[in-house]
């Protein structure tokens, strides 16, 4: 039975990824139309949608969301999301559920080409491409985007165990960029997520794809950053929270 189910996963794998490139391809002129003529808004706009779209071509493969806020997120501040990293598959439906918090990314230079609408929006979309193997630069960047989100009380998402897990096990923070993002945004809160499933999307790899998979976002509730005069244990007792969360293997 298992082995027709994962023969299933090839041609349904290969619908997928028809749907999501027409997606990404159609809406990368829609997004350069939506920032250079009708400015941030519209292309916010249409880069939520574009991530609406991308979750109901992953509901081909079967894939369900599971989005739960289990407290109330303070309006009117900066915020600092932090979530554990299993695949690309963690980043759409954050995008999509938490999208009136304005959320840019901290992410790696590789991701700012060659992806249609995907790597458009992370150069023009507020976040800012880092390459780890330049860590001076890359702070100065963070800086600029923790200075901007503070300023205009938007969001920033940080993965901070610096690249994908690739399994259930969450890795280690590397708490360089969130302690730089800590220090520029005073008056924020950090909104903790735990990912559980968005690996088993990837677990052969790109492709084929599996199909059934339930994919968790877990938000806890928001953690004040000035309740907090040691920042140090401050990412020390989120890393321990997220972990805490990530339990299905």
């Amino acid at each position: 039975m298992n082995k027709l189910l994962k023969i299933l996963y090839y041609p349904i794998s290969a619908l997928f990824y028809l749907c999501f490139g027409f997606a990404i391809v159609v809406f990368h002129p829609i997004q350069w139309i939506c920032f250079n003529v009708f400015g941030y808004k519209a292309h916010k706009d249409s880069v939520d949608i574009l991530n609406w779209f991308l979750l109901r071509c992953l509901n081909i493969l079967g894939t369900r969301f599971s989005f739960k806020i289990t407290g109330e997120i303070p309006k009117g501040v900066p915020l600092i999301i932090v979530s554990n990293h299993q695949s690309m598959w963690d980043i759409p439906p954050i995008i999509w559920y938490l999208r009136k918090l304005h959320p840019a990314f901290v992410s790696k230079k590789e991701l700012g080409k060659g992806i249609p609408s995907i790597s458009y929006n992370l150069r023009h979309g507020m976040s800012v491409l880092i390459d780890r193997k330049k860590p001076e630069e890359a702070t100065e960047k963070i800086i600029r985007i923790g200075k901007y989100a503070q300023e205009t009380s938007r969001s920033v998402v940080i993965f901070p165990e610096g690249t994908r897990s690739r399994d259930w096990n969450p890795k280690p923070f590397k708490v360089r960029g969130l302690l730089t993002l800590l220090e520029q945004m005073p008056d924020a809160y950090i909104l903790p997520i735990s990912v559980n499933n968005s690996w088993k999307l990837q677990r052969y790899g790109m492709f084929p794809m599996p199909l059934g998979v339930h994919l968790k976002h877990l938000v806890h509730p928001a953690i004040k950053v000035s309740a907090y005069a040691n920042h140090t244990e401050l990412i020390a007792k989120v890393e321990k929270l997220i972990a805490e969360h990530v339990t299905e293997k």
